[in-house]
C-alpha cells in the first residue's frame, strides 16, 4: 500500500525529527486508518537507502497516521512516497538496496 509523507508531527515550538504524519490511498477515515497500526513503512531515499519506520497511531478524523521512523528523516522526504512492507523484508541488516 503507498503512502504520503505530509508533514513532520509537530506543535508551535517542537517538531519530532522522526516521527512523520503519512496519508495512504484510499484511507479517508480513522476506523479505516486504525487495522495499519503496527504496520512497518519503508522510505526510500534518492541514493537507494531505505529507512524503516513503524505506524504508532491514527492522527486527526480523515486516516493520517503518525510512523516513527528508525532514524531522523531530512526534510526532502515530505511530499515523497513511502510503501507498506512485510516484517522479514524490514528485518535485514542491509538497508542499501540491491
Amino acid at each position: 500500500m503507498k503512502g504520503v509523507i505530509v508533514n513532520y508531527r509537530r506543535g508551535r515550538r517542537t517538531m519530532h525529527g522522526n516521527q512523520m504524519i503519512v496519508t495512504f490511498e484510499g484511507v479517508d477515515t480513522k476506523e479505516k486508518a486504525a487495522p495499519l497500526l503496527g504496520k512497518t513503512v519503508v522510505w526510500e531515499t534518492p541514493a537507494k537507502k531505505r529507512i524503516f519506520g513503524k505506524v504508532s497511531k491514527v492522527h486527526g478524523n480523515k486516516g493520517a497516521v503518525i510512523v516513527r521512523f528508525r532514524k531522523g528523516m531530512p526534510g526532502q522526504s515530505i511530499g515523497s512516497n513511502v510503501e507498506i512492507v512485510e516484517k522479514e523484508e524490514s528485518k535485514k541488516k542491509t538497508t542499501k538496496k540491491k
